[in-house]
């Protein structure tokens, strides 16, 4: 059987990691390189240049070179408007209301981007596998809602890769540190917090390891997850911002630089990065930026005051105009201490979800978790130091590795139980949103509820799912919406809708729902509805309202002509077969009342917004007032025909 590999698909590096006999070990590309930055150049006639060779690139081919495209999966264009302002690259809105990168006036969406990468962690893969790599564990922040989950599958798909599972970044990085199963200190098993600060998301989850049989430990662990917090759009691509910040304000003061131009930019973004890296190791690091008579950045260098300066790629034509400027580790924890804050308060929460279960250990997954200033908060706000016997930059991609290993047979010690980051449910009546699954329940999950028609003659059902944890749902995020037609008209509250939600391991959402007295059936994989603009939900809201009584109308009338023509239908045959035995006056008057229905149903099929449902409806109970009588004979007239009916004598 091919492979199964696990893959790491990061906001700014990416990697991918097999685990076989020896172990879980990441797969190196032929420089001998772990990460592969998460950087692609669209080129022309659909090539592209991705990983090293593009973020090296990024300033000079600015406007084709998409970086960070992680913070843009399953989001919507409007959604993303906050953090757009920060790309080199101009956002577009693309299909369907996606985000999408604007490359030479092309959309080019965030799955594009990712399956780029996924395509050149595949080809490195196969290459040091020697075989074909096609079925992958891929893992995504445990704090991924629905939609941005469904987008990494796409991703996937387009490069030919089958997710075997997707898995939380946390869990992942508490399988491969293998804690409980080699590292136990306690006989009761332990609770982990793992802290995860990546390039673009942060997560924190409370995990509790425990042998799967007490009695026989060589049985193995089961890792199962508690409680998950976190936070899409928080991680090092924030902290170099806010340094790029920094140097952008200082610059214009001291240059008199009105403006940069998008090169500008990402050459000072490329900066802030060298120079966060460098406080890591370094007390202070020095940004120096130079500048051509145009004012465009021909070059950067970041240097510690200790070493030489990098060499730059390109030589300025005028070296006198040269921005240098001193970044203390000092600056930099005080740029970053509302953010750090940010992720403690999301730890204090999870916790909190936890039942404030004790914390045994705590492990420091991500790149951003290398800044000392990050370790020292952690370990001050839980009182113990954090565990970082693994880089934290591979640590995720192994763990999807032991994943996969599980999913392929290869491993049988050890059992995950990972769970839902946000609770699942519909829209009700008035807006009201009612949770099937409730947050931090433990996936796969499962679950059913009965619900009914609020109007009379009810066709239809249009089911709205929803993902969040506000009590409306218009506060709530949007993931799917379908329709269960073809209900037989009921009054209001005799259907019963069971509507049926079923989470996978993949922590993909199932919807369907099921009329109990018809049988009707409708279901759906829920895939989101991608971000509209507050124009065009206006609007739509408008509309509704704009046209709601007219809806209903048109609906009611439709039902009480079909029903109405079933009751002329039943009336007249029976009144063909009794009238005889009827008064001749209430024959008259009964044939008056069909007529009029008839003639009522028929302007209501022609023109339904003319028709008159309260009187079509009032005609209607009339008729079937008044042939009660007629039923009655009719009943009375078959009996007897039923008695004096020959008996059938049996022949010789």
């Amino acid at each position: 059987m091919p492979p199964i590999v696990g893959i790491d698909l990061g906001t700014t590096h990416s990697l991918v990691a097999i685990c076989d006999e020896a172990g879980p070990r990441v797969l190196l590309d032929e420089q001998g390189r772990a990460l592969l930055p998460s950087v692609v150049r669209f080129l022309k006639a659909g090539k592209t240049s991705v990983g090293w060779q593009a973020k090296n690139e990024a300033a000079q081919f600015v406007d084709s070179t998409i970086a960070s495209a992680k913070r843009f999966m399953g989001r919507g264009f409007t959604e993303c408007a906050d953090i757009a302002a920060q790309m080199s690259t101009q956002l577009m809105q693309g299909p369907r209301g996606l985000a999408a990168f604007n490359v030479r006036g092309a959309a080019i969406t965030p799955q594009q981007v990712a399956a780029v990468v996924l395509a050149e962690l595949r080809r490195i893969a196969e290459t040091r596998l020697h075989t074909t790599v096609t079925r992958a564990v891929i893992t995504v922040p445990a704090y991924f809602d629905d939609a941005q989950r469904q987008a990494t599958r796409d991703a996937a798909r387009l490069c030919g890769l089958t997710v075997e599972r997707i898995v939380n970044e946390p869990t992942a990085a508490a399988l491969a540190y293998g804690i409980g199963h080699k590292n136990k200190t306690k006989t009761n098993g332990e609770t982990v917090a793992v802290y995860d600060l990546g390039g673009g998301t942060f997560d924190i989850s409370i995990l509790r390891i425990e042998s799967m049989d007490a009695a026989n430990p060589t049985m193995g662990d089961a890792f199962q997850v508690l409680s998950t917090r976190g936070d899409t759009r928080l991680g090092g691509d924030d902290f170099d911002q806010l340094i790029a910040e920094w140097a952008q304000a200082e610059i214009k003061k001291e240059l008199k630089v009105d403006a940069f131009t998008a090169s500008d930019i990402a050459t000072i973004r490329m900066a802030a990065e060298h120079a966060k890296r460098a406080l890591s190791d370094h007390e202070e690091a020095a940004v120096e930026i130079q500048y051509d008579q145009l004012m465009k950045l021909q070059s950067c260098a970041v240097i510690d005051p200790r070493v030489s300066p990098v060499a730059s790629t390109q030589t300025p034509a005028n070296t006198n105009r040269v921005f240098r400027r001193t970044l203390t580790r000092a600056q930099f924890q005080n740029m970053i201490a509302p953010l750090i804050a940010r992720t403690l308060d999301a730890f204090t929460h999870a916790r909190a979800d936890a039942s404030n279960i004790t914390i045994d250990r705590v492990v420091l997954v991500g790149g951003s978790t290398r800044i000392p200033y990050v370790r020292a908060q952690v370990a001050a706000h839980t009182g113990i130091t954090p565990y970082t016997a693994l880089d934290p930059d591979q640590v995720v991609a192994l763990g999807a590795a032991v994943q996969a290993s599980i999913l392929s047979g290869a491993r049988t010690d050890l059992l995950l139980l990972d769970v839902i980051p946000l609770s699942l449910g519909i829209e009700t009546q008035g807006g009201a949103f009612a949770k099937l699954i409730v947050r931090n329940s433990a996936i796969p999950a499962r679950a059913t509820e009965m619900f009914t028609t609020f109007k009379d003659n009810q066709t239809g059902v249009l089911i709205h799912v929803a993902q969040g944890e506000r009590e409306m749902v218009d506060d709530c995020r949007s993931i799917a919406r379908f329709e269960l037609r073809g209900l037989p008209a009921m009054p209001a509250g005799i259907a019963q809708v069971e509507v049926e939600f079923l989470v996978d391991a993949n922590g993909v959402l199932n919807v369907s729902a099921v009329e109990r007295r018809s049988g009707m059936r409708a279901a759906i994989q829920a895939a989101p509805s991608y971000g509209l603009t507050s124009a065009e939900v206006e609007r739509m809201e408008r509309d509704s309202i704009t046209h709601a009584r007219s809806d209903m109308h048109r609906h009611r009338v439709t039902d009480l002509a079909v029903n109405a023509r079933l009751d002329v239908k039943w009336i007249g045959e029976a009144l063909a077969r009794t009238h005889a035995a009827l008064e001749p006056a209430y024959v008259q008057e009964l044939q008056e009342m069909l007529r009029k229905i008839e003639s009522m149903c028929a302007q209501a099929e022609t023109d339904p917004m003319a028709a008159d449902a309260d009187a079509l409806h009032k005609a209607k109970e009339q008729l079937d007032r008044q042939s009660v009588h007629l039923h009655e004979t009719s009943i009375a007239q078959s009996l007897r025909e039923m008695r004096v009916a020959p008996t059938s004598k049996p022949t010789a």
